[in-house]
């Protein structure tokens, strides 16, 4: 059977050689007569397997030296518990932005262990747009303010980050992460999900500058205390040992086969273009996200008639194009085309749907 094109929100589409890699491996990893996923995770391969992620991930994202690097588990859901937990010990308080389903509930789970605020919302409007902010209503003691980057369900991005002065920026990159270049010295903390752009699911990253870990509250459970995890680098319990060695093979394809992540954001930007320069000249299709905050990885897009999005998406289906039906906060349809989703891909789907729109017109 041909490998169809996934536009899957997560867990997403990998790259075809990585896939292939891994399949190699798959029964005796570099001459060890076993397969990663039944290695001990104490073993010194794969150890070596471990340290040699987390240094491809510095060096492909350009991590500094003062920040940790922890590979957990427990899904970025986890982490709307463990940031409180570790980060809101000193006043007490924290500030979000609520541009989506994500950024909400890390909202509501701090606000069980302090005082969270909300500084802005595009609730409204179904978070279809990123809201302007007020730096007068930000709270000058609070121990983080939080962010979602980019919204995986309502296709939006942060463009432009809110200057927090002193108080640690925080941000959910799980949609979002590698895909471009971030400057992670902007942040305090930054958490991924590693089931979109990374790895298959069961991987959380956590990137945290050392000032921020130590501290964490007493009711902090072991298991959600960050300075447990980077003092045993990551092994205090058995780590998801094939979801990391997965992400070591992504972490090499990002940076020997496309270059880096200045050629990733490249490519990422040429599919979005593909794509939203279609919708924009579309009689029968159109985003439901506003221009400027339109994230390159998932696009959300409707007819404006529930059948005719029923009926697009089972074609699409039929046709090879899996996984495109929107979320039901939205409904319609979304195209999340991830970074091992190829350009290929995104053109042929914008003909499938010109030879849909001419056929419904």
């Amino acid at each position: 059977m041909a490998r169809v094109y996934n536009f899957s929100a997560g867990p997403s589409v990998l790259p075809e050689s990585v896939l292939k890699r891994a399949a190699e491996e798959m029964m005796d990893y570099q001459g060890s007569g076993q397969s990663v996923m039944e290695m001990s995770h104490r073993s010194k391969t794969y150890d070596a397997i471990i340290k040699e992620c987390e240094a491809l991930l510095r060096e492909v994202m350009n991590i500094p030296d003062n920040y940790k690097v922890l590979f957990l588990q427990g899904g970025a859901s986890s982490q709307f518990a463990m940031i409180p937990l570790n980060l809101m010990n000193k006043s007490g308080k924290a500030d979000f932005i609520l541009t989506g389903q994500w950024a909400t509930k890390a909202y509501k789970e701090a606000a069980r262990y302090g005082e969270a605020k909300v500084i802005a919302s595009s609730k409204d409007k179904t978070f279809s747009y990123i809201p302007e902010w007020d730096e007068a209503d930000f709270t000058p003691d609070a121990d983080y303010f939080h962010i979602c980057m980019n919204n995986t369900i309502y296709g939006t991005k942060f463009t432009k980050l809110p200057e927090t002065g002193d108080v640690p920026l925080v941000a959910d990159i799980s949609s979002c992460v590698l895909s471009e270049p971030i400057d992670v010295s902007r942040f305090g903390l930054l958490y991924a999900g590693a089931q979109k752009n990374m790895a298959p699911a069961g991987l959380t990253v956590v990137i945290v500058r050392e000032d921020l870990i130590g501290n964490a509250q007493e009711i902090t459970p072991t298991m959600f205390n960050y300075q447990i995890h980077a003092d045993n680098d990551s092994m205090f319990n058995t780590p998801p040992c094939y979801t990391i060695y997965v992400c070591k093979l992504v972490l090499e394809w990002l940076k020997n086969e496309i270059g880096g992540l200045e050629n990733m954001k490249a490519i990422n930007e040429k599919k979005a273009a593909i794509l939203y320069d279609f919708l924009d000249s579309s009689k029968l299709f159109k985003g439901t996200v506003e221009k400027k905050d339109r994230s390159l990885m998932n696009v959300p897009f409707v007819t404006g008639n529930e059948e005719l999005d029923a009926k697009f998406v089972k074609e699409a289906t039929a046709a090879g194009f899996v996984n495109l039906k929107g979320h039901r906060s939205v409904g319609g349809m979304r195209a999340s085309i991830y970074n091992a989703m190829p350009v290929e891909g995104v053109e042929k789907l914008v003909a499938f749907m010109k030879a849909f729109e001419e056929a419904n017109a």
